[in-house]
C-alpha cells in the first residue's frame, strides 16, 4: 500500500469531495494554540481529558522526523510536546488516544511499524504512551500474511481505541482482514497487546459488497453492552461503491448490518457514533442528504433510521466526525467545510434536528475542524482545526469554546462493578464531602483538585454520580453503568 501524503491524510482513505441556521447564542471563542510544524503539524485526533486536568492529543505530521507527535495542551493553551513518531515506532497517529484506568494513553498509528509490509511505509500499531511520554509499541498490524500476500489482522488504523466494559480496547483497521478485497476489520486487543480479530469486512468480493468496506470511524459500546460503528463504502446502497453501512457488533464478534445508506439519506458515515439519553444512536454523513452536504441522523438499536438535518453549504458542510453529546442533552459537532468564510463550522443540534451554527472560522483562527469535540469538566468545548491558525495557511490550531454550561464530573471508565475503584473527574474537587453513586453513598479518596477516587457501593445501580464540592454539587455527564 502506497503511504498517503498529508494532504490526503486529511481526507482519510479516499479523497473528500468537495433548514437555515437560527442566531447565535452568547459564546466564546478562543484559539489556545497554533502548530508551527516543528512541534506537530495537522491534529485529526479528538483531544482526551485527563486525570490531571490537562488534555492530550496527537498530530498526523511534523515533528523532528515529520511523522506525528503526541502531546499535552492546560485549558489556557501552554502545550508540551511529549513524544515524537518516527516510523519503527509508528507513525502518522490519525486518531487521538483514550486514557485507560491504569493512567496510561493507548491509541493507534495509522503506519510505521512493520516497516517490511505495505509498501514499506509500515501497516500501523496500536501503543501505550505514559502521561510523561514513554511509549511502548503494543502491536505491529500485519503480523498474519497469507500466502497471497494480504495481511489477515488488519491494516492502517484510523479510528481511535475505546475501553470495553471487559477492560480490553476495541478499535477499527481501515483495509486487509480474511475477506474478500480486505475491506478492513474490528478488533479487540488487551492492555498488555494480544489481539483477536473479532471480523473481517467484505465477506463477499467487490467494493459493494453488503456488510460494508473500510470501518474508518470508531466504535460505541452502547447501554446494551454492544458495539455500533460505520463503514465509509459498502451496503450496496449506491452503484458500485457502496454509501456506506451502520452496523452492530458483539463482543464476540456476531456482526449485523443495521443500515445501509442510499443517497438522499446521506453517504459516506466517517464519524463516531453516539449514544443519546433518549438511547438512539447520532452520527453524521461525509456527503448525501437534500443537498448532498451532509446529514446528521439518528438511528436506533434496531436499525431505524431517521435523517435530522442536511447541511445546505452556507451552514457548513462535510460533517466529518459526527457529533457529541453534550451535558445540556443538545449535540455538538464540527463541519470540515462551508460557512461564512467555507473554512467549516461548529454547531449545536438539538435531538429533534434543530440546528445553530455557533462559530464560523476564517482561517486565521483554523480552518477544516477535522477531529471533532470534547467537552471538559469545565463546561467548554475543546477541538483542534487541521489547517489554519497564526499563519492563514498554517499547520492547525487549538481551540475552545464556551456556550455557558456549568462545571460536571466524568468518570473513568464509564462502567464497572460493586466494590471496584474508579476515578472521578473535575475542577476544584479539593474538600469534597461525599460522593454517591445513583444516590447510594461511596468511599472516596480526594487525590487532587481534578481527580477522586471512589469505590463502587454495595446496593449501587446505573445512574448518576454526584460529587458534593466547596463550590456546589457536581453531576456526572453520562449514567454510571454498573455491571455485573
Amino acid at each position: 500500500m502506497v503511504k498517503l501524503n498529508v494532504g490526503m491524510k486529511a481526507c482519510g482513505i479516499f479523497l473528500l469531495w468537495a433548514t437555515a441556521a437560527v442566531a447565535l447564542p452568547a459564546q466564546t471563542f478562543t484559539s489556545l494554540h497554533s502548530f508551527n510544524g516543528t512541534a506537530g503539524e495537522f491534529p485529526l485526533g479528538i483531544l482526551v481529558q485527563a486525570t490531571d486536568g490537562n488534555l492530550y492529543g496527537t498530530t498526523l505530521a511534523g515533528g523532528p522526523d515529520g511523522e506525528g507527535t503526541f502531546f499535552k495542551i492546560t485549558t489556557d493553551g501552554a502545550l508540551t510536546t511529549l513524544y515524537d513518531f518516527s516510523s519503527a515506532d509508528g507513525a502518522s497517529p490519525y486518531a487521538g488516544v483514550v486514557q485507560g484506568t491504569d493512567g496510561n494513553f493507548y491509541g493507534t498509528t495509522s503506519y510505521g511499524g512493520n516497516m517490511a509490509e505495505c509498501g514499506g511505509a509500515g501497516c500501523g500499531t496500536v501503543f501505550k504512551i505514559t502521561p510523561t511520554g514513554g511509549l511502548t509499541t503494543l502491536y505491529e498490524f500485519c503480523q498474519i500474511v497469507s500466502k497471497h500476500g494480504r495481511c489477515l489482522d488488519g491494516i492502517n488504523p484510523m479510528a481511535p481505541l475505546i475501553l470495553g466494559d471487559d477492560g480490553d480496547f476495541y478499535g477499527t483497521t481501515t483495509s486487509a482482514g480474511t475477506g474478500n478485497e480486505g475491506g478492513g476489520t474490528v478488533f479487540r486487543i488487551t492492555p498488555s497487546g494480544a489481539l483477536t480479530t473479532l471480523y473481517s469486512f467484505c465477506s463477499i468480493g467487490g467494493l459493494s459488497c453488503p456488510d460494508g468496506h473500510f470501518p474508518f470511524a470508531g466504535l460505541l459500546q452502547a447501554s446494551d453492552g454492544n458495539f455500533y460503528g460505520t463503514t465509509v463504502q459498502g451496503g450496496h446502497g449506491c452503484p458500485v461503491e457502496g454509501c456506506g453501512t451502520v452496523f452492530k457488533i458483539t463482543p464476540s464478534g456476531e456482526m449485523t448490518t443495521l443500515y445501509r445508506f442510499s443517497g438522499p439519506d446521506g453517504t459516506y458515515p466517517v464519524g463516531t457514533l453516539v449514544q443519546g439519553a433518549d438511547g438512539w444512536l447520532y452520527g453524521g454523513t461525509e456527503y448525501g442528504g437534500a443537498n448532498d452536504d451532509g446529514t446528521i441522523f439518528k438511528i436506533s438499536t434496531a436499525g431505524a433510521l431517521t435523517t435530522l438535518f442536511s447541511f445546505d453549504g452556507a451552514n457548513g458542510k462535510t460533517p466529518y466526525v459526527g457529533v457529541i453529546l453534550g451535558t445540556n442533552g443538545n449535540f455538538y459537532g464540527t463541519t470540515l467545510h462551508g460557512g461564512p468564510k467555507g473554512d467549516g463550522t461548529i454547531f449545536e443540534m438539538t435531538s429533534g434536528g434543530k440546528l445553530t451554527e455557533l462559530h464560523g472560522f476564517d482561517a486565521t483562527d483554523g480552518a477544516d475542524p477535522s477531529a471533532g469535540l470534547a467537552q471538559d469538566t469545565d463546561g467548554s468545548f475543546y477541538g483542534t482545526t487541521y489547517f489554519g491558525g497564526a499563519k492563514r495557511h498554517g499547520h492547525g490550531t487549538v481551540f475552545s469554546l464556551s456556550v455557558g454550561l456549568g462545571a460536571f464530573v466524568k468518570t473513568l471508565p464509564t462502567f464497572g462493578t460493586v466494590g471496584e475503584t474508579i476515578s472521578i473527574l473535575g475542577s476544584n474537587l479539593t474538600g469534597s464531602t461525599k460522593v454517591t453513586f445513583h444516590g447510594i453513598q461511596a468511599a472516596f479518596t480526594v487525590v487532587s483538585n481534578t481527580e477522586i477516587t471512589a469505590t463502587v457501593p454495595t446496593g449501587a445501580t446505573t445512574g448518576t454520580v454526584k460529587v458534593v464540592t466547596p463550590g456546589g454539587t457536581l453531576s456526572s455527564n453520562v449514567p454510571f453503568r454498573v455491571t455485573p
